[in-house]
């Protein structure tokens, strides 16, 4: 019993507790929904009043943006309205501008009818004057033929005179008149186009002289020396015999390799290397001058150190060419370009270096383009470059002028440099101005006193080319080449040569030099013509 009601209430029990836990989870659950509904409407609320402001803002910049628009769209038609103004009155302004032109050429428009009533009075009168012109010159052309006939009759009768008085007919005197004429017109000629040279050289060359010897006096040159041979001093003579060896064959071991010929003469103390080709000179030398120093002088060591010094001097060749284009400020030049240049070093032309002369070349090339308003570095480029040809190994057969063209154009050079190096001995035609800038630069600098050796068999032969040429003559009893060279006297007969005839001479023969023969400087003929009277007393 007691159990049964335990179970019981426990049951009621937890009825009960179920249905008090159920009334309060509804009671909760309630308070639950009423809070989200007030939450809910909460954010409803928030919602529309930002809604409503937002809804407020865009109508404000709708009505901004439509004013601003507003202001615009006036301004703008303000602004096309004072245009149309303006170009309205500028249309009125040139209406009444055409109007005004309009009346101006009425009023031209009268003139010109006034101008042409006026010339047709004045034609008419033209008219008559021309019938009354045409009257006399028919008048005038009877008489002169009435007169002409008169006068060839009176002609005639005087030519058939002359000729019998003369003993000449017609056609022989005038034949004299015109070779008398002729050889008038000829001596007139020529002493018109002596005094148009003499003018033209006092005029149009004394800029040009000012030039060249502003460009002389700026350059400092050396002299030419003897280049032939090279002289090697010893400390005594004891080492003649070890540079000649046993029965020779060191000296023609050193003479082979270096393709030099070595003198041991009397020569106190001196050995001298004979050669044309101043590298293979100064191999020996330097080779030479090892081989004293080391004292080992035997054929399998003179070969090795001939071997080293070619070497050495080859790089020497390259650092003689780098400082050559440092020196005179010669930018982006090939490297072979550059080792030419430094060859040039051992290289002479009539005994001038021809390194010193293409540094010469250069400096006057580039104070002569300074006075002519002309490129410099290109003068100066072209001037060192001019001569690169003659130590160039090939093609034998081309003259160094083309040659030095030829590996211009090779290393990429411009076109003004190339015409330069090919046209400096005339050999192509000139097409830069720094041409004949580079040519006469190169003449400067072989021809000045000083500058070069002469062959005595070329020197010669000039000086009878010379002479030959004034005696060819008529009238030239003797000619003497004097100073060098530098100056032609001829003596003439003078009872086959007048003083106008001289002064002829002395122009035709110098013409004749300066277009047929090539040479340095410049000569002055002089034409001498003297009269002697000689009688005896008895």
């Amino acid at each position: 019993m007691d159990i049964t009601l335990i179970i019981i209430l426990s049951i009621v029990g937890a009825a009960i507790g179920f249905f008090v836990g159920k009334m309060a989870a509804t009671q909760l659950m309630k308070k639950q929904i009423d809070a989200a509904q007030a939450e809910a409407e909460r954010i409803t609320d928030k919602a529309r009043i930002e809604t409503e402001a937002r809804k407020k803002e865009v109508v404000l910049e709708a009505k901004e943006k439509a004013l601003k628009l507003q202001a615009d769209t006036e301004r703008e038609l303000n602004q096309k309205k004072r245009e149309a103004e303006q170009t309205l009155r500028q249309l009125n302004q040139r209406e009444d501008q055409l109007n005004q032109r309009k009346n101006e050429l009425k009023n031209k428009e009268k003139d010109v009818d006034k101008i042409k009533e006026s010339f047709k009075e004045q034609f008419q009168l033209i008219e008559n004057k021309k019938a009354e012109y045409e009257a006399k010159f028919n008048e005038l052309n009877e008489r002169k033929i009435s007169f002409d006939t008169k006068v060839e009759k009176s002609e005639l009768e005087l030519a058939q005179k002359l000729e019998k008085v003369a003993g000449l007919s017609a056609e022989e005197a005038k034949k004299q008149l015109v070779e008398t004429m002729v050889k008038k017109a000829e001596t007139e000629a020529m002493a018109y186009v002596k005094d148009i040279v003499d003018e033209a050289k006092m005029h149009a060359n004394k800029e040009a002289k000012k030039i060249v010897i502003q460009a002389i006096q700026r350059t400092a040159a050396e002299q030419t020396i003897e280049n032939a041979v090279s002289v090697f001093p010893l400390e005594s003579d004891d080492q003649k015999g070890q540079i000649i060896g046993r029965e020779g064959r060191n000296i023609r071991a050193l003479e082979a390799a270096c393709g030099v010929e070595i003198i041991v003469d009397d020569t106190p103390e001196a050995v001298v290397i004979s050669g044309y080709d101043p590298f293979r000179r100064e191999v020996a030398r330097l080779s030479l001058q090892r081989l004293v120093a080391d004292g080992r002088i035997h054929p399998a060591r003179i070969e090795e150190v001939v071997n080293k010094t070619r070497r050495l001097l080859e790089q020497q060749i390259m650092e003689i060419g780098e400082r050559t284009v440092i020196e005179l400020d010669v930018h982006g030049l090939h490297p072979e370009l550059i080792k030419l240049v430094g060859k040039m070093r051992y290289r002479s032309s009539y005994g001038q270096n021809l390194l010193q002369h293409s540094k010469e070349t250069a400096n006057i090339a580039a104070l002569l383009a300074s006075e002519l308003g002309v490129s410099t570095k290109q003068a100066k480029r072209a001037g060192l470059l001019h001569d690169i040809g003659k130590v160039s190994d090939e093609d034998p057969e081309l003259s160094h002028a083309l040659l030095g063209m030829k590996l211009a154009e090779r290393y990429k050079e411009k076109p003004a440099i190339c015409n330069a190096i090919g046209a400096h001995h005339d050999e192509i035609e000139m097409s830069f101005i720094i041409s004949p800038i580079v040519q006469a630069a190169d003449a400067i600098s072989g021809s000045r006193p000083g500058a070069r050796r002469e062959i005595l068999e070329q020197y010669l032969k000039r000086i009878k080319e010379l002479e030959n040429l004034a005696t060819s003559y008529d009238g030239v009893d003797k000619a003497y080449a004097i100073q060098a060279g530098r100056e032609l006297r001829v003596i003439v007969e003078s009872d086959k040569v007048a003083d106008q005839r001289a002064e002829e001479l002395s122009f035709l023969i110098s013409q004749q030099i300066q277009s047929e023969m090539q040479y340095p400087g410049q000569i002055k003929v002089t034409v001498i013509r003297e009269k002697r009277a000689v009688s005896f007393a008895k």
